[in-house]
């Protein structure tokens, strides 16, 4: 321990900043500051001696200088840290003091110690608790009190409190906080020292009729400021009279609750002011000098977003007027250490006194930038009792360098309003570099962002030559930000660096109101984070698409046979490209060899996996399609059932399935099933529909359109095929085949009935004709029939065929097609075909090897084809069909149930609990097909025959049953539509009198059903869309995807806003996540592969029922968290509203209740106040989203919430 007093002589023009920090001694001392002033000696006075000095600095006026040993900041978060790294740089010992919401809070770990304060007390008043923060300063021998900014920084009785302990308060002297704390006293000040001031209340103001009083007597527009406190708190612009009770309750109650009290400020407002403030010091002798001005116009509900130092554009008179107001103001206060003097400045120059912020800024480091003066040290300094001249801080010492801009990072999402985000940030990546500062203290991995304080993240600051060249840094610093679990402003702030007329300097406090722009954002992506959360919630919660069978997919990786370099061969594409589709037709028909169809990218695996192969095993194998098929008619990979599938239970858009392979297979002509009318639905839409969704899908890479109908109903065709032959597509007009043309004894469908439509197809314009034999029925001998026929009555038509293996006579029939005239079937490769598949591709090759229908397919290249797929098809054992089915069945004959619905209704009866009654659903198929006229069966009709049968079934009706209690049977949905013509007209018409007996009076449609429909919105649908899910890029091919299939549209971009790419996951991982300890890697697209490693699961579950999963991404650790479904059953957990019910309302953010201002039973208008919010100091009123009846309010008062609880639920009155 040492005693000493310091006896310093050195010119007042001296600097002592780099000599102070050797003469910290752990004992009292004090330094008596004299006329010549070098550094003489240091040695250990006794206590006359010291009396001695200190007598003799009184006596002569002079300012002693008392060395501070250790400071306490009586603050948090990044100013915190801001003081301890002055204090560290200046020899001096820190202290933290921290809330109990803060404890894990990595500012306080910045302090050479920490102190835990307000224990009990609700968040924010911890920090305001003055008797707390002086115990904890004595008793850990502080001698000095940072108060940073907000908080208690402005409060005189605080400053006070710290003097009358004995402790130094690092700001000015109490009377100057309280006068400059007073709005009006700061006023009156200003106006006597000759500094220019708005219109405004002489006093403040406590009471919402004394706004409405003056605002009355000088009109509007009028701002409201809290008269005790800053920063935009409690700040309001009122331009409307009726609005002026409700504003001033808001501010007012903001106000308090940032500064405890309640009273405000009322001004004239003046509109599109610049917003300038100039930065000053001033020390105990008197001395103030300015550090030039910041530009702080660039606002958001009066909060500064973006600040620039020096001003730009500002004129240097106008300037030097402005500095030198400041200075005289400070001066006639006498002001001590820093403040700040802000100006509203109007277009024609002139400025008006605002306030003094008696406290350091957010903001000044923009000015410590451009001067290279540490603000902070010099607060220290100017408290310890040296001057300004003794610190080098002369006017005419200060100069500017540059330019500086800093932007505040704040967890708020600007798409919403600026709703401020809490939780926990699941990454966090900052950006650095030349010219680049961050100053923050609750960015990093792990952290939790509460709802109970200021939502500042981070501060990053720029400094560069010129106003440009510091854009073009923040604007890089800011893209190298990556911020995972809460929403930040960058997206916004970066719309801010790049407008031009920021970058110009044209900027005024309008200039976010003028600039809607600014809010037009390209969602993050965050896809590695997603990609995170689904691995999680399937390791914690199971599979995320239901598993049909007991199977587990297998570790297996599928062999990708090699491919040769370049530019694969060309093929029928090609011919498509250039000629057109007649020419393609031309071409096709002229073709002396069979030509093959491949099904195993869609119909093969619609039979045998569930429709459920994924476009990551696709695309594995399209190059070598693509390199070794090139020869093929076409590839069937699109339309039909893998549609809706890809979305419902794939969780991928198969519009980005289309156009990935597109990509991969260039030269090879895509096919798809369009089901007429019904596009790829099952219902009816607005012809505007079906033709905009061909465009798309002609866009998007798909050439032929195998048009069918579910009943051959011809008006339903027509339409198909008109859509796709504008759209540009090649029209392959199908005939769904039903029946037995060889069977003398079936006479609905005979031969004719074919040729008839044939006719009726190719007079239409179809360019390929196609037999569509769904459920495999064609034999031989009929075979042969159909298509001669077919050849003889149009021999310029291609014709294609397509058949489904079910019996196991499909590469018979297949052959006798050939040799009957078709020039297309089709086939599956061999470890993806038969049963309810199609015939072999091997085998139709091998059989017509070397004779005149030779397809000029390589059986060796066919072998590696299949070889890949047997082992691709492993992965699907949650899906196989040889689970339930381990042959074919020639009973296809009797039940006529197509292929591809063979496998689901067996799945189907195994989900219902029928699996062991399966022959007597298909005995029942065979009766419902009867009961309903004999129709044929290919989707949507074969799903009305499928409930049927199931139906029947399950109830134990039979078909005499349902002749007789018609009237009383609860039909199946689908089964009622059909009667009532929502698919068409069946050939022959409905049977009667069982049509009528179970419509009663329900309404009937005669005609083409969406003939009548009213045309869809593509445009509002897309605008409502967008508003839902704004987290992500809504694109023209999702509002058609919606236009099909709204609810599973709906559900697939929810799941995608939450999950991310599923799409690139590996299968297995996809379908029951990785083993612990497991390494995998997701290319999530070309030249990005992130590396993941399963870790760990946490045994116990969190207070919210959340389980945490453990990885390691790319060698980082990372961690999720993940609501546990099963385990969190019995806990307590607050309902989260329903997004898809208006009625449903939920907290737009997380924070407290402050007022609830409705009841159940009350009738509500939408618009509404419904419940007063507050988070991060900032309060939101939850206004009514429809009118109605308020049925259960889920709040009351205090109560904390988490963003998306369920407040209350409104239903129509």
């Amino acid at each position: 321990m040492c005693n000493a007093v310091l006896l310093l002589t050195f010119p007042f023009n001296g600097c002592l900043m780099g000599h102070l920090s050797l003469l910290r001694c752990a004992g009292p001392a004090s330094l008596s500051v004299t006329g010549f002033r070098s550094l003489k000696s240091i040695h250990r006075p006794s206590s006359f001696a010291l009396t001695q000095r200190r007598n003799y600095a009184a006596k002569n006026n002079r300012i002693e200088y008392k060395p501070i040993r250790k400071i306490l900041a009586a603050n948090r978060g990044e100013i915190a840290v801001r003081v301890f790294r002055a204090c560290t740089e200046l020899g001096i010992r820190s202290v933290a003091v921290y809330s109990e919401q803060d404890k894990m809070h990595l500012y306080r770990q910045k302090a050479d110690e920490s102190y835990l304060i307000g224990k009990g007390l609700p968040p924010v008043e911890a920090y305001l608790s003055i008797p707390e923060i002086i115990r904890i300063a004595k008793d850990n021998n502080v001698d000095g009190i940072h108060p940073g900014y907000g908080f208690l920084s402005e409060r005189s009785d605080f400053a006070q409190a710290c003097i009358d302990a004995g402790i130094r308060f690092i700001g000015p002297s109490p009377d100057v906080v309280r006068q400059m704390g007073d709005k009006v006293a700061a006023r009156e000040a200003a106006i006597a020292a000759g500094v220019p001031v708005v219109p405004g209340t002489p006093g403040p103001v406590n009471t919402a009729e004394e706004a409405v009083e003056f605002t009355r007597k000088h009109g509007l527009p009028v701002i409201f400021k809290a008269a005790y406190g800053g920063g935009g708190r409690g700040m309001r612009v009122v331009r409307k009279m009726e609005e002026v009770e409700e504003m001033f309750k808001l501010a007012s109650s903001e106000a308090k609750s940032a500064f405890g009290n309640g009273a405000m400020f009322i001004e004239k407002f003046i509109e599109k002011p610049r917003h300038i403030e100039v930065q000053l010091l001033g020390d105990q002798a008197g001395n103030v000098v300015h550090l030039y001005e910041r530009d702080c116009s660039v606002q958001r509900r009066h909060q500064k977003v973006v600040e620039i130092a020096p001003a730009p554009n500002l004129d240097p008179a106008v300037r030097k007027r402005m500095t030198d107001a400041a200075v005289k103001l400070a001066q006639h206060v006498g002001y001590q250490n820093a403040g700040t003097c802000e100006f509203l400045l109007d277009s024609q120059g002139n400025f008006y006194f605002i306030e003094v912020n008696a406290r350091l800024q957010v903001e000044h480091t923009v000015t410590e930038e451009v001067t290279g003066i540490d603000l902070v040290q010099s607060q220290i300094r100017i408290a310890e009792g040296l001057t300004l001249p003794e610190l080098g801080l002369t006017q005419d010492n200060i100069k500017v360098d540059g330019y500086s801009i800093q932007c505040r990072v704040t967890t708020e999402d600007p798409a919403k309003g600026f709703q401020p985000d809490t939780g926990r940030i699941e990454v966090f990546r900052s950006g650095e570099g030349m010219g680049i500062r961050l100053d923050g203290a609750s960015g990093f991995t792990g952290a939790i962002i509460s709802p109970y304080y200021d939502s500042l993240l981070c501060k990053v600051i720029s400094h560069a030559k010129d106003l440009p060249s510091s854009c073009s840094k923040i604007n890089r610093a800011l893209r190298e930000f990556r911020v995972r679990g809460v929403k930040t402003n960058i997206p916004f702030i970066l719309n801010v660096l790049e407008n031009q007329k920021f970058m110009n300097g044209t900027i005024d406090t309008n200039f976010i109101d003028e600039h809607p722009e600014l809010f037009q954002f390209t969602p993050t992506q965050n896809r590695a984070q997603k990609l995170l959360n689904y691995i999680a919630t399937v390791l914690v919660n199971g599979p995320q698409t239901p598993l049909a069978t007991g199977l587990m997919p297998a570790t297996v990786t599928p062999p990708v046979p090699c491919v040769p370099e370049g530019s694969p061969p060309s093929g029928f594409k090609d011919i498509l490209q250039r000629e057109g589709p007649e020419g393609f037709a031309k071409a096709v028909r002229n073709n002396k060899g069979l030509l093959l169809m491949d099904t195993t990218f869609r119909d093969a695996h619609q039979s045998l996996l569930a429709t459920r192969v994924r476009t990551y095993d696709l695309v594995q194998i399209s190059p070598f399609v693509a390199h070794n098929f090139s020869n093929l008619y076409s590839m069937e990979n699109w339309g039909g059932a893998t549609f809706d599938v890809s979305m419902r239970f794939l969780h991928e858009c198969p519009w980005e399935r289309l156009e990935s392979m597109r990509r991969l297979m260039p030269n090879v002509p895509f096919q798809m099933l369009l089901r007429g009318a019904n596009a790829v639905g099952y219902t009816n839409y607005p012809d505007n529909a079906v033709y905009k969704f061909c465009e798309y899908a002609v866009k998007s890479g798909m050439d032929i359109f195998r048009v069918f109908d579910s009943l051959n109903y011809m008006p339903n065709l027509l339409i198909g095929m008109d859509a796709a032959g504008k759209a540009g597509g090649v029209v392959e007009a199908a005939i769904s085949y039903s029946g037995d043309i060889s069977d003398p004894s079936k006479t609905k469908y005979t031969l004719q009935y074919y040729r008839d439509l044939a006719q009726q197809l190719v007079k239409a314009g179809t360019h390929v004709l196609c037999i569509k034999d769904m459920a495999g029925l064609l034999k031989p001998l009929s075979s042969q029939m159909l298509i001669k026929a077919l050849r003889d009555d149009h021999p310029d038509i291609p014709i294609h065929v397509h058949t489904h293996d079910t019996s196991g006579v499909g590469v018979a029939s297949m052959l006798e097609c050939a040799r009957a005239g078709a020039d297309v079937v089709d086939v599956a490769v061999d470890s993806m075909s038969g049963m309810t598949s199609q015939p072999s591709m091997g085998a139709l090759v091998a059989c017509l090897k070397g004779t005149s229908l030779d397809t000029g397919v390589k059986l060796e290249d066919v072998t590696k084809y299949s070889a890949y797929w047997e082992q691709a098809r492993l992965l699907y054992a949650p899906f196989e069909a040889t689970v339930t089915m381990k042959s074919g069945n020639a009973d296809v004959y009797i039940n006529e149930i197509p292929g591809g619905q063979y496998t689901n209704l067996q799945f189907q009866a195994f989900s219902l609990g029928l699996g062991s009654q399966f022959e007597e659903v298909k005995k029942a198929y065979a009766e419902a097909n009867k009961i309903l006229g004999d129709v044929i069966k290919v989707t949507p009709s074969s799903k009305i025959v499928g409930d049927l049968a199931q139906f029947m079934v399950q109830n134990q009706i039979t078909a005499e049953d349902i002749e007789e209690r018609a009237e009383e049977l609860s039909f199946p949905k689908s089964v009622i539509e059909f009667f009532q013509g929502h698919i068409g007209q069946p050939y022959g018409g409905f049977p009667e009198p069982l049509r009528t007996r179970v419509l009663k009076d329900l309404p009937r449609i005669d005609g083409r059903p969406g003939e009548t429909l009213e045309p869809f919105n593509f445009e509002k649908t897309k605008e409502d869309l967008v508003k839902k899910f704004s987290s992500i890029e809504i694109l023209d091919t999702d509002v058609m995807s919606y236009a099909m299939y709204p609810q599973v549209a709906t559900e697939f971009l929810q799941f995608f806003e939450e999950f991310g790419p599923v799409d690139k996951l590996p299968t297995r991982i996809f379908l029951t996540g990785p083993k612990v300890g497991e390494e995998f890697e997701v290319t999530i697209e070309k030249g990005k592969t992130l590396h993941f490693k399963a870790l760990a699961m946490a045994a116990d579950l969190t207070k919210n029922g959340e389980r945490e999963v453990f990885f390691e991404m790319n060698g980082q650790l990372r961690s999720v968290f993940i609501q546990d479904k099963e385990g969190s059953k019995d806990m307590h957990i607050h309902p989260k509203a329903d997004k898809s019910d208006k009625g449903s309302v939920g907290a737009p953010m997380p924070g407290s209740v402050i007022d609830v201002r409705v009841k159940e039973g009350d009738k509500v208008k939408k618009g509404s106040s419904l419940i007063v919010m507050s988070a991060m100091k900032m309060e939101t009123i939850v206004q009514a989203p429809k009118s109605g009846v308020v049925t259960k309010v889920y709040v009351n008062n205090g109560m904390k919430l988490e963003g998306g609880d369920l407040l209350l639920t409104i239903v129509e009155d």
